[in-house]
């Protein structure tokens, strides 16, 4: 799906893809609510085919519950599981940056390290990112058990705004998970297996103390630890093959990294960091940490020309959110989220619709411009000129760039270069609550003009409750004397607040 065209799912406009993996496809959305507001977000969308298999349609679901109750800045936070038309998405908080798979292999392609400080900090990060999910509680506050068994750099997401994040719960371990996994199945990435993970069914949170390990020594090395080409030897080299100390492959290595990172990957569990936090602290003692200015800076370096395509598309997005070609949806509730119930239709449907439009003539817009600021106008304060809301788009799509990080990596600056980047521009996550997109049932739509377009916004219109605010004031009592009258802030006890009137709180009390 490109981005010119849109779907509805309810309360989201889905766009095109952006990523696409073995089980879903990711793509650009928007979040749309009432009073214009809107939000970029990831939508993750399970294949077809696995969509009809219930072990499948478990497990994303099952993904949507766990990482929705883990809240930490270092794990990508899951906002909604949508069901429709025998078709499951989950919608994510959406984050700039780039895999640390595709920054390691752009490092690669030049020759290049990762400088150690800045592996420290994204390791840093994702371990706490992981020790938050492992200490993740359910709602009567029980431990959950979750354990990820997916570590690997693929699912870890470098932000330009400096922080590593955590994704993928997609076969994480639960001791309330609903999806079994059947006898003889393997969840997760062969080369990131703990030998227990790989033989045993009874294992614990420190499976993924080793799958970091690997992605540690990788991330300093710049080369895979365990390859091969076929499982049989993965799993050969995982179960019997003694590790190299990063120090033999990259000399002058900081002191003591071979120690943690040898104790992260020892075959017996009870040797390792007994917690991710453990393991993080001591990552940040020995390779020491960076700032979030000068990560962001290496990211947008390494992955400068995907960043800035995608930056393209977004923005474009954003200044059309909902835009097609005359198709009118109706956010209401054509999606019911997954588990749960629809809720009640609004007593005015035409409250929640949107009317897409194509892009009117300029002549139109000009047109629609001095309607807007003549009615505005004419009427004074009250006057609200009530119109469909009708959205412009530019309809050329932002054009389709090939991942790539060959480029970006040439333009990095010398290994322990101090300052030379440009600081990122800041990325602030939210998340955001289903609650604040939940449309009002009793809405309007109000034109205004800026730069001679014409734009609207929604204007709530005030409830029986609200009501009792804008009754006449009790008059002033005969204790207000002549004197003092022309000073009498309650002489005009009302004032006018978005074209309503409203009564002054001092005034009430008189």
């Amino acid at each position: 799906m490109g981005d010119a065209s849109v779907r509805m799912l309810g309360r989201y406009a889905l766009y095109g893809e952006i990523a696409a993996g073995g089980m879903a496809t990711v793509h650009l959305g928007r979040l749309l609510g009432p009073e214009g507001f809107a939000k970029t977000v990831a939508i993750k969308q399970l294949h077809p085919q696995f969509a009809k298999d219930p072990d499948f349609v478990s497990m994303f679901l099952d993904e949507g519950r766990l990482a929705a109750r883990i809240q930490h800045p270092n794990v990508v936070s899951t906002l909604d599981v949508i069901s429709q038309e025998r078709e499951l998405f989950l919608v994510m908080e959406y984050i700039e940056g780039e895999s640390l798979a595709r920054l390691i292999r752009a490092m690669r392609a030049s020759d290049m390290l990762v400088p150690p400080r800045l592996v420290g900090t994204i390791m840093a990060g994702a371990l706490y990112g992981l020790h938050a999910a492992h200490e993740a509680k359910n709602e009567r506050g029980e431990p959950l058990g979750i354990i990820h068994r997916d570590v690997s750099p693929q699912n870890i997401l470098v932000g330009i705004d400096g922080v590593a994040r955590v994704l993928d719960f997609g076969v994480a371990k639960a001791a309330n998970r609903s999806q079994i996994t059947r006898e003889g199945q393997l969840k997760g990435k062969l080369s990131y297996m703990a030998p227990e993970q790989i033989l045993e069914d009874d294992f614990d949170r420190r499976v993924d103390i080793y799958a970091a390990g690997v992605v540690l020594w990788e991330s300093l090395c710049a080369r895979r630890l365990f390859d091969g080409e076929n499982e049989g030897k993965i799993l050969k080299k995982v179960l019997s093959t003694d590790v190299t100390p990063p120090s033999q492959v990259v000399p002058g290595l900081p002191p003591n990294v071979d120690d943690i990172v040898m104790r992260a990957l020892s075959k017996d569990p009870s040797r390792r960091f007994s917690t991710a936090w453990e393991f993080a602290v001591a990552v940040e003692e020995v390779l020491g940490v960076e700032t979030p200015r000068r990560l962001g800076a290496f990211v947008e370096g390494c992955a400068k020309d995907t960043i800035q395509a995608r930056t393209a598309r977004v923005r474009q997005l954003e200044s059309g959110s909902t835009q097609a070609d005359g198709v009118t949806h109706t956010l209401a509730q054509n999606a019911e989220p997954a588990g749960a119930r629809a809720p009640r239709a609004p007593s005015d449907p035409s409250a929640m619709e949107r009317t897409v439009v194509r892009k009117e003539p300029a002549s139109t817009r000009a047109i629609l411009a001095i309607l807007a600021i003549l009615g505005a106008g004419a009427t004074g304060a009250l006057g609200i000129l009530l119109v469909k809301r009708a959205n412009t788009d530019d309809k050329t799509p932002a054009a389709e760039v090939a991942p790539t990080t060959t480029a970006g990596a040439t333009a990095l600056p010398p290994r322990g270069a101090d300052g030379t980047a440009a600081p990122p521009p800041t990325s602030t996550s939210t998340v955001v609550s289903a609650q604040t997109a939940a449309a009002s049932a009793d809405t309007t739509t109000t034109a205004t003009a800026t730069n001679g377009v014409a734009t609207s916004k929604v204007v709530q219109k005030p409830t029986a409750g609200t009501a009792r605010t804008a009754s006449p004031p009790d008059r002033p009592t005969a204790q207000t004397t002549a004197s003092t009258a022309p000073t009498d802030p309650c002489k005009s006890p009302h004032y006018y607040e978005n074209g309503i009137k409203k009564i002054k709180p001092q005034c009430l009390k008189q």
